[in-house]
């Protein structure tokens, strides 16, 4: 009997290493044309969700939420605090907000303590250095830390190592191990999206370009025809590339607006699923034309069905980390 990698290799698209490709053309591994022009839709929010086991707390589960937002007025970040009963406030910072107007500092969120456990949350931030690209989230010269007690429970950014033995260590004795579960972006534009994800921990960023194009023969148009009778317009088609190869090519979206197929990445089965049913049937006339949804989602080699398939059982908890990472991208196409 063969094993299930092979069995999915028929008919899953290999990301394995990065592909050079110039020019689109109609082969598998076409990749976006270098002379187009069109600016890639802009990121408005970009949430991440961690689990952090507390070993200071009988192994208490903590899920962070940690959300960066930018808007023409102002940038701001929020973490939320899950599985507290009652609810631990949110951290919020406003760059605009006068309490906020310092990019660096520590708030202490909560202190109580019961016979049961632990609630003291506090919060140390430096976005003083903070480098951002087209996006809200920062990509260098900061570090977010969130402690629980007297443990780290979660630490982001490029200088948090140098933040931990300078400043945090002294207030805590062990670090609680963590990890990312899933990752949401939402964007709106255009119909072309850049973005950058890692689907295992210390994985490999890999590059990711989703693009729609046809309708009005114009690439990452916003709008489209629901007719494909006419020889002038070219039915919407949908391609999506990681590392400049492609791994999904949607022709005829307007009737195939919903769908999935399962890619390799790292080794790993990835199920990449999409939903533009908005982007054709909104019955709204006002210029956006709603919420398009794009999933990739890891799993295990070792379970043959979707995930969004009702599963029975898991055989260890290995298998069921395997399953949990998952990042959506939200897309709201404007006019």
């Amino acid at each position: 009997m063969r094993d299930i990698i092979s069995c999915f290799s028929e008919n899953a698209v290999n990301v394995s290493q990065q592909a050079s490709c110039s020019s689109y053309s109609s082969s598998t591994n076409a990749c976006i044309n270098p002379s187009l022009t069109t600016t890639p839709s802009t990121r408005n929010s970009v949430s991440s969700v961690y689990k952090s086991t507390l070993s200071n707390n009988k192994h208490q589960i903590l899920m962070i939420t940690v959300t960066w937002c930018k808007s023409f007025s102002n940038q701001g970040l929020t973490i939320t605090f899950g599985t507290q009963d009652p609810p631990s406030p949110p951290f919020r910072l406003n760059t605009n907000s006068r309490f906020f107007r310092k990019k660096k500092g520590s708030k202490l969120m909560v202190e109580s303590s019961d016979h049961h456990h632990e609630s003291r949350i506090e919060v140390f931030w430096d976005l003083s250095n903070a480098k951002y690209d087209t996006g809200p989230e920062p990509v260098d010269g900061y570090y977010v830390a969130v402690l629980v007690g007297s443990e780290i429970a979660l630490i982001i950014g490029d200088i948090a190592e140098e933040s931990v033995t300078k400043k945090l260590k002294p207030m805590a004795a062990t670090s609680a191990k963590f990890s990312l579960l899933s990752r949401r972006e939402h964007c709106s534009g255009n119909t072309l999206y850049t973005t950058k994800a890692q689907f295992c921990e210390n994985g490999t960023w890999h590059d990711i370009m989703i693009r729609c194009s046809g309708g009005n023969g114009n690439e990452g148009s916003s709008k489209y025809s629901l007719s494909s009778s006419s020889s002038l317009l070219s039915p919407p088609a949908l391609m999506v590339c990681i590392d400049k190869k492609t791994v999904i090519r949607v022709k005829r979206l307007q009737w195939n607006f919903r769908g999935n197929q399962t890619i390799f990445v790292d080794g790993l089965l990835v199920d990449l699923l999409w939903d533009v049913h908005n982007w054709f049937f909104n019955p709204s006339s006002a210029a956006a034309a709603g919420y398009a949804v794009f999933m990739f989602r890891t799993r295990s080699g070792l379970d043959s069905r979707l995930w969004l398939q009702e599963k029975t059982c898991l055989k260890d908890n290995k298998e069921k980390d395997a399953l949990e990472f998952s990042f959506l991208i939200y897309a709201c196409k404007t006019a």
